[in-house]
């Protein structure tokens, strides 16, 4: 069989995706290798959500071409959300590209790498117009998070119409997976060793509604729980819309549902909301903050915002500056703007100068610094649960951390000292002081 090499770009769905695709191959027969210059072929599973990321996936897929001169490489193929969008532009930029799938495409890797790698069932380089093909059912996963933590895939697709969003066009509507086969896919998990699961999708929240399931997301929570090694369940990408009382309740109820939730917002000024075409407003979003905040006491809230959106004034930007000041999220993301063709936002007239959404970017970080600083510092003194990583990247004597109100690489860490507990073990840590993002503790 071959040995097959592949990169993974973008966000934890299309990590899900790679990790469904490998383990396909490998009950297939074919060797992994995570070195491009001993790979047969290579695959990169692209991003292609905005510039910059669609800039890294091309930036990939030009260095991994390099190997079929330098390397054994026969063939590079590439999948995901960029080759969804662009197909003809690169196949026509990029000859050696030898396939392009799509992003419903995956389960047909097995073919083109068929007969030992020695051929290819079809000849054809665009993939993309093939029929829509998913795995019959999920195939063992091969992760390449630590074997300790894992993201677990809801649904696929997006039925909300996002103004600055090219993913409904790319990935169709919602879709949710049965629930016979996420709590399937759990349970194996967490017999290969993973204490945490962080739940994704386009719109977590909307889990269930296809399936005209009552409560979707709270009854799937519900029999999550029951996995008895599973310590930790993480909610990420929940829409305001849909974040009821009924899952606040399941949040509270249960010790292992981390009291943290993802709530990305983009914008919170109702006249830049409408333009979003978001569904919701700021009253309502104060009122789903509130709700959250007085049922979950000590909920970490994440968010994201977007400036530079077209249309948005001064007054606009301040309105969100202070809304940020006034709610103290624990964790913010911001980006400015991308005008990404394909998307309605696209032909809005009174475009934000680029260099002006980014200023706002860096002003709204700027604040949301200070915020997180000072959250930091009040966690000093308290004994707190931390989820044990290993070494630190820069100190071979220390060891790192996170918190349930942290998530996977993207919420700081809790920097080690005097820890010798397992790699995966959540052990009590005293935190001592803090570090930029990041908090410093010992083993209580």
């Amino acid at each position: 069989m071959a040995k097959i090499g592949m990169v993974s770009l973008g966000c934890p769905k299309n990590t899900v995706d790679t990790e469904w695709a490998l383990g396909d191959l490998k009950q297939e027969g074919h060797e992994l290798t995570p070195n491009a210059e001993e790979a047969d072929f290579i695959i990169i599973n692209t991003c292609g959500f905005i510039d910059s990321a669609k800039r890294e996936s091309i930036d990939a897929i030009l260095d991994m071409a390099r190997y079929k001169q330098e390397g054994v490489c026969k063939k590079i193929v590439v999948t995901g959300c960029l080759s969804e969008r662009y197909s003809e532009e690169l196949l026509k930029e990029i000859p050696e590209i030898d396939h392009l799938l799509g992003v419903h495409q995956y389960p047909q890797l097995k073919d083109i790498f068929s007969d030992a790698g020695r051929s290819v069932q079809t000849s054809e380089r665009n993939l993309v117009g093939l029929p829509h093909q998913f795995y019959a059912q999920t195939p063992k996963r091969e992760l390449t998070t630590p074997q300790y933590s894992a993201y677990l895939k809801l649904g696929e697709g997006c039925s909300n119409k996002c103004a600055f969003c090219i993913i409904p066009r790319m990935r169709g509507p919602f879709s949710s997976r049965p629930i016979d086969s996420i709590v399937e896919e759990a349970h194996v998990l967490a017999a290969g060793g993973v204490r945490e699961l962080n739940l994704v999708s386009q719109d977590t929240t909307m889990y269930g509604i296809d399936l005209r399931m009552k409560n979707g997301l709270t009854v799937l929570l519900e029999e999550l729980v029951r996995i008895e090694t599973v310590q930790w369940l993480r909610l990420f990408y929940c829409y305001p819309t849909f974040i009821d009382e009924s899952l606040m309740a399941c949040i509270a109820r249960h010790d292992k549902i981390c009291n943290y939730i993802d709530v990305p917002l983009q914008h919170t000024q109702d006249e830049m909301l409408k333009a979003m075409k978001r569904q919701e407003r700021e009253a309502g979003v104060r009122q789903m903050i509130a709700r959250l905040r007085e049922t979950i006491p000590g909920v970490a809230l994440r968010t994201t915002f977007i400036t530079g959106f077209p249309g948005e004034t001064e007054d606009h930007f301040r309105h969100m500056a202070d809304f940020v000041e006034e709610m103290r999220f624990d964790h913010v993301g911001v980006f400015a703007y991308s005008d990404e063709e394909g998307t309605t936002a696209f032909d809005f007239p009174n475009k934000v100068a680029t260099e002006i959404a980014l200023q706002r970017r860096d002003e709204l970080l700027k604040i949301q610094n200070a915020i997180a600083r000072e959250n930091n510092d009040s966690k000093i003194g308290k004994i707190l649960p931390v989820l044990v990583e290993g070494l630190d990247d820069e100190d071979d004597f220390l060891f790192t951390g996170r918190l349930a109100s942290q998530g996977p690489g993207i919420d700081g860490q809790v920097i080690l000292e005097e820890c010798d507990a397992n790699v995966g073990e959540i052990i009590p840590v005293l935190i001592t002081g803090t570090a930029d993002y990041d908090l410093i503790g010992k083993p209580a």
